[in-house]
């Protein structure tokens, strides 16, 4: 390969100084100055060479001596120079064939990427080459660093457990109660909804998908966060007493892909459906199964459909906690309206299977001792959920003798959940680079029935909501590659307490999960390339009360209101 390598560039260089050798003859005294000038970069280009270690140095004076003899050739073979003509004022004329400026730039443009092709395919400047395998890579990574500052209205409930939710039902049980506290001793889960407070926040990323073989591909991700804060981020908290940061396995998928419109992957992989985060986080991953088809309809318009299982808890032969999963389907439409206008809408349905919460009826269950972990059959777990959805208690306080009334609360879901969601967006390009982008995104948990909900927990409640809805238009690049980009967002969000399962929905927007409401304005501003400035302001407000109102009481209703402000600066590579 380096032999080739040698000959490729010999020829180059050798053709080059013939050819500046041939011209300098005869060139024109405006001409001189440019061959001088291409006659010093070829010669840096085989000093450069010759100090890579591609051209042994007595190879390229040959080359040199070579060329020279070559020009000296040229120019003995070539027809007599005609007698020297006199011009008006009796100097001597020399004549030279014109070249025009857009065959410099065409045969210089040619040369360079027959060098860069060269270059390419057999790695120069790496005398080891790079194994081949190599090739059937493509790594990819980012980095984000985030300012964050939340800011409470001092009017907000307070974390009392009576205000919050009390009882056996709430919507905000991670404001009022921690897994070990009791109906009898309450306490705050590390949040005061009254205090302000300000954060540093990390997110590292790195990965790679490779090329198995036709056909067949793989993924692999790691990524900054843990297991025990959710599945929607991978955040990482600063203030950490300078410790290490832990590191979780984000992705790894293989993926079958018989014809370029058909694929099938498995494992733990990005969201394979047209969505905003209304429904999923926008750093939510899928594990499971999921089929794509991408058919094309015809040049302008394309079809895509989307199936998949996910499994979220499998069979426990210990506590008989049943299998928890969801099925999902979506179909769409990509149009290419006009050279301009493109739009994309999809409809979809996603089915959770063994979900809601039930009142424990096995005694031994029932129980709540802390040792034996009973009574989670149905609890819908504090490491999953965040938190707007109505709760319910799934076992009963008991005093066991031994620990008091202090076993754990199992919170369990009050609805089932079948969301139906619509999703469409509309691609303005007219003002290209500039995109004017409109989306919208509805949703409805068509599982949402309160006669159900009263049979299953035994409390008739009369507020709760099933419906959520999103609009934003973006104005600005669409992505932010280069130096200058920009782009400016508007968002009015409308979230019902039970209108999406609230541990997959977005973790920011009133501090994640359901059951809020208000505006997101975002900019975004390339610094140079694949590095960019991200700013967004968040405003919400409760829809319902945390605390449910329950038919035939009389129930004071909470306030949460909330401004956060996120600063990042943002770099992929």
């Amino acid at each position: 390969m380096m032999q080739t390598h040698r000959r490729f560039a010999r020829k180059v260089i050798l053709s080059s100084i013939a050819c500046l050798f041939t011209l300098s003859g005869s060139a024109w005294a405006d001409e001189r100055g440019d061959l001088e000038q291409l006659r010093a970069t070829t010669m840096s280009l085989i000093e450069a060479l010759v100090d890579s270690g591609v051209l042994p140095r007595e190879k390229a004076d040959k080359l040199i001596r070579d060329a020279e003899e070559k020009a000296r050739k040229r120019l003995a073979e070539s027809p007599p120079a005609p007698a020297a003509e006199l011009g008006k004022d009796g100097k001597r004329v020399v004549r030279v064939a014109y070249v025009p400026e857009s065959m410099k730039l065409e045969i210089r443009d040619q040369v360079r990427q027959e060098v860069l092709a060269q270059a390419k395919s057999e790695r120069w400047g790496d005398p080891g080459a790079l194994p081949s395998w190599l090739d059937r890579f493509q790594f990819e990574g980012d980095i984000r660093v985030r300012n964050e500052t939340l800011q409470l209205d001092k009017g907000n409930t307070g974390t009392g457990g009576a205000n919050i939710g009390g009882g056996n039902m709430t919507r905000g049980a991670d404001l009022a109660y921690t897994d070990n506290s009791t109906l009898a001793n309450l306490t705050a889960a590390g949040l005061n909804p009254q205090d302000d407070s300000n954060r540093w926040r990390l997110r590292a990323r790195f990965g790679f998908n490779a090329k198995v073989a036709e056909g067949v591909s793989a993924g692999f991700r790691i990524a900054t966060g843990n297991t025990a804060k959710g599945p929607t981020s991978t955040n990482q908290t600063q203030g950490q007493n300078l410790n290490k940061y832990s590191v979780v396995l984000d992705r790894g998928y293989l993926t079958l892909s018989p014809t370029p419109w058909l694929s099938l992957t498995g494992g733990r992989f990005a969201n394979p459906f047209f969505s905003t985060d209304l429904v999923w986080a926008e750093d939510l991953n899928f594990e499971g199964i999921a089929l794509k088809l991408t058919p094309r309809v015809s040049p302008t318009l394309g079809a895509f459909a989307s199936a998949g299982w996910f499994p979220l808890r499998t069979d426990d032969g210990v506590s008989n906690a049943m299998a928890r999963n969801i099925t999902a389907v979506q179909a769409g439409l990509d149009w290419t309206l006009s050279s301009n206008l493109a739009f994309k809408a999809a409809a979809s349905l996603y089915q959770y299977n063994g979900m809601e919460g039930q009142l424990e009826s096995d005694a031994r269950y029932n129980l709540g001792n802390p040792v034996s972990d009973y009574g989670k059959r149905y609890e819908y777990s504090s490491a999953m959920r965040q938190r707007g959805n109505t709760l319910f208690l799934v076992n009963a306080p008991f005093d066991d003798g031994l620990h008091g009334t202090a076993q754990p609360l199992y919170w369990g879901l009050a609805s089932g959940f079948r969301e139906f969601n619509l999703t469409g967006s509309l691609d303005i390009a007219n003002f290209d680079p500039t995109h004017i982008i409109l989306t919208g995104d509805f949703v409805k948990n068509l599982a949402f029935d309160r006669n159900k909900i009263e049979a299953r927990t035994g409390t008739a409640i009369s507020d709760g909501r099933n419906i959520g809805y999103l609009a934003k238009v973006l104005v600005g690049n669409p992505h932010i590659e280069h130096e200058g980009e920009w782009n400016a967002s508007l968002t009015y969000r409308w979230l019902g307490s039970d209108a999406v399962l609230d541990a997959f929905t977005n973790s920011d927007f009133g501090l994640g999960g359901t059951n809020s409401k208000g505006f997101i304005i975002g900019l975004n501003y390339g610094i140079a390339k694949n590095t960019w400035i991200s700013t967004r302001w968040m405003s919400s407000d409760l829809i319902d009360s945390m605390a449910p109102k329950v038919t035939g009481t009389s129930t004071a209703a909470t306030k949460m209101s909330l401004d956060l402000l996120q600063v990042d600066l943002n770099a992929k590579f």
